[in-house]
């Protein structure tokens, strides 16, 4: 058995208490919340999860062997710290941290502590996401001529971060779990209309070597709620729908074909010497056996700890979305002006 102690039962943290609760070899001894209504909550739907006000009694709890930190951005450092200094293992929500270098640290003291240090990238358990990447490992697509993610919705619109730390995290991740590479620049513009300081729209491009290009756009003032992800290659092109009931991955074997008239001509050295082809075929819809990401997720947190596996989102795969955003963030402040990450 693993046992399991929850800090943070804000708007996540009641999901991961569900999931980590329902798996066999996990017991959740203890929940951790400032706000008593929270607590609350855990006493009537958890009857045998103690509850407090103060973690750190769960951090010298020789009993619990893991952390989960599920508490606002500004403190996962702090706790996720103190708990690898616990001898605790550690899975914290997205963003890891703020800074890539404390997000180092916390990769230095886990390796040094022999413990496992993971981050709530949830899409990366996400069938979907993951059929995808086998289709992009296949060739099936071609060359990536670019890919673009749109994350809106009408709130939940934070007070402690702008909407690119809250939400581009996923689609960074999971761009970069895709592409198996990361960006060489970054530029990221964004409207501020509700909060001062706190942007509500951004507007990021991510450049990589051989010409290709991701654009993310994140909102939480859109009328509309849209998690879709466009993939676009010179074979095939990909559309990934989360809000989709059935048909979550759709392939659509469409495409410009650039033909030589003459197979004798050589480079295309001017435009007489090829024409372009409008390809329209068919739409393929797999079946995908879907899980819930997240419960993937927690088994595979667990599975990490007692079998001494790095995670498929360890610290290393934090700290790169971190300095992406970090790079993104001295864009947004610099009006647009790409800068390298």
């Amino acid at each position: 058995m693993v046992n399991i102690g929850i800090i943070g039962l804000g708007y996540w943290g009641p999901n991961l208490l569900r999931n980590f609760y329902q798996l066999s070899e996990v017991r959740v001894c203890e929940c951790c919340d400032l706000r008593r209504e929270k607590l609350e909550y855990v006493k009537n739907s958890y009857p045998t999860v103690r509850i407090s006000e103060d973690y750190l009694y769960m951090l010298n709890n020789p009993e619990v062997d893991a952390i989960v930190v599920a508490t606002p951005p500004l403190t996962h450092y702090r706790i996720a710290k103190q708990a690898l200094l616990h001898n605790k293992h550690v899975l914290v929500e997205k963003p890891l941290v703020l800074e890539s270098k404390r997000a180092q640290e916390l990769i230095n003291i886990a390796e040094k502590k022999d413990k496992v240090l993971m981050v709530g990238h949830t899409f990366e358990y996400n069938a979907a996401v993951r059929k995808i990447k086998e289709y992009l490992k296949s060739g099936i697509v071609g060359d990536i001529y670019y890919i673009y993610a749109q994350r809106l919705n009408l709130g939940r619109v934070r007070q402690d971060v702008n909407v690119m730390w809250n939400l581009a995290p996923h689609d960074i991740s999971i761009v970069l779990y895709w592409l198996e590479e990361e960006p060489f620049q970054v530029a990221a513009k964004g409207i501020t209309q509700l909060q001062k300081g706190l942007e509500d729209v951004v507007f990021m491009n991510l450049d990589f070597s051989g010409g290709k290009s991701v654009h993310i756009h994140v909102s939480w003032i859109d009328p509309n709620k849209v998690r879709q992800i466009t993939i676009v290659g010179s074979e095939k092109m990909i559309v990934y729908d989360d809000t989709s009931p059935d048909a979550k991955v759709q392939i659509f074997d469409k495409g410009i074909t650039r033909q030589t008239l003459n197979n004798n001509l050589g480079k295309y050295d001017d435009f007489g010497k090829f024409q372009l082809i409008k390809r329209a075929g068919d739409i393929l819809i797999p079946q995908i056996n879907f899980l819930e990401p997240l419960s993937i997720e927690c088994s595979h947190f667990i599975e990490c700890i007692q079998d001494g596996k790095r995670p498929l989102s360890d610290g290393e795969d934090g700290l790169r979305v971190i300095r992406i955003l970090e790079a993104a963030e001295k864009s947004l402040k610099a009006r647009g002006i790409p800068v390298e990450v």
